[in-house]
């Protein structure tokens, strides 16, 4: 079907009450592949009734045996070794793309100029200028865009944030976020694109501070200023191709950076690969006036939180308040309370966000994450890089 009959069948399922099917074309199979294939499927009948029910039309990747495998385990109609001939189906009327970093720019692009929606893995691009042409795209073709940034999209944090929206933390006067890996410490673990500035554009800065960074943004709000440090403790890896080849690993093992918002909060934000014994340990605290809030990635159902005066003196301190009620953020669609919900249901939540936004024309900001926070993500990236070249503080200029 043509993308006009296929929005014109969304109008009309609208209009009798029926949830609109929708097609998804996935670029990437591998782990941000898994991750969406299982959001798509569990979508309808969780978050329920749903706004639109996935049709897993298509899946492209290079490798014609690898993406036909996928396609036959995640259950998609089609399967394409050139994304080009993907967007040309037009049962495709999102590009979903999970693609490496290098693969982020042309292929949204293109599929914006066909009128496609676009939702993209982070982060958005390798650098600010790459992102900005990504940004004009969409934004000239008119079509929903939105980075998965899918954090905005754990219950708890979503909670953080609407009590910063109430004023309850009153003036936010420090924010200090660490996301810390082990995974890159062996120095014979072959390299991969996540290696190699050229595909990645950085490494323990754009996949994992890109994450911080937004939170940071969607928390707390702009930063102004930035001074940032980065090391890089393997200069080489093995090509892994069985040659014994020994070949550049060129991007940022670690990075931390100060942050001054414009708000006036202080900031701290640390990423590394290197930390022995952390396994996804993203963890960030938020400091206000009348109280303080504590998250933790790996205990993803609580929040540590912390209200001045609301108790005796003696018991005064952190409180460990397990977000999963009823009137907590999205858990009507889940389990009774006490009963936990994973890393995966953000994804679930997130494409839900996006396709509301699709198929009722609703704004994907400010809880979704726009390329326009894509955008803005890129441009702290660079300056915190170029603050380390420099040694010097960078100012931050959208």
């Amino acid at each position: 079907m043509s993308d006009e009959v296929g929005f014109t069948s969304m109008a009309g399922a609208r209009a009798t009450g029926e949830a609109p099917e929708i097609g998804i074309g996935m670029l990437g199979y591998a782990f941000m592949g898994k991750a969406h294939s299982n959001a798509f499927k569990t979508l309808p009948y969780m978050m329920y009734p749903p706004v639109a029910i996935p049709r897993l039309v298509a899946v492209a990747g290079r490798n014609e045996e690898a993406v036909a495998e996928a396609a036959r385990r995640y259950g998609y109609e089609n399967y394409y070794t050139d994304w080009r001939a993907m967007l040309e189906n037009d049962a495709v009327q999102v590009f979903d793309n999970g693609g490496p970093n290098d693969a982020h720019a042309e292929p949204c692009i293109a599929a914006a100029q066909m009128g496609k929606h676009v939702f993209c893995e982070k982060p958005l691009a390798r650098t600010a200028e790459e992102a900005k042409g990504m940004l004009d795209a969409v934004q000239q073709a008119g079509v929903k865009h939105m980075v998965a940034f899918n954090y905005r999209f754990v219950p708890a944090v979503v909670q953080a944030r609407k009590l910063i929206e109430s004023g309850a933390l009153g003036r936010i006067y420090h924010w200090r976020a660490v996301y810390l890996q082990e995974w890159g410490m062996d120095p014979t673990m072959p390299t991969s694109w996540r290696f190699q500035k050229s595909v990645a554009g950085s490494g323990a800065l754009g996949d994992l501070g890109s994450h911080i960074i937004d939170l940071a943004r969607f928390l707390v709000g702009e930063p102004k200023q930035v001074m940032g440090m980065t090391q890089n403790w393997i200069s080489q890896r093995p090509a892994g191709d069985g040659s014994g080849r020994m070949v550049p690993s060129d991007i940022d093992d670690a990075f931390v950076a100060l942050v001054e918002f414009e708000g006036g909060a202080l900031g701290t934000l640390e990423a590394t690969r290197f930390a022995k014994g952390r396994k996804n340990h993203e963890v960030f605290e938020i400091n206000g006036e009348n109280g303080s809030i504590r998250f933790n990635l790996e205990r993803l159902n609580e929040l540590d939180v912390l209200w001045a005066g609301d108790e005796p003196r003696e018991t005064q301190g952190f409180h460990n308040v397990l977000i999963s009620e009823g009137y907590h953020p999205y858990w009507a669609n889940w389990w009774p309370q006490g009963h936990m919900i994973g890393w995966e249901h953000s994804f679930i939540h997130e494409f839900h966000h996006f396709f509301d936004a699709i198929v009722n024309d609703k704004p994907v900001a400010p809880y979704g994450a726009t390329f326009e926070d894509g955008y803005r993500n890129a441009v702290i990236c660079d300056a915190i890089i170029e603050s380390a070249q420099s040694g010097r503080r960078v100012d931050i200029k959208y």
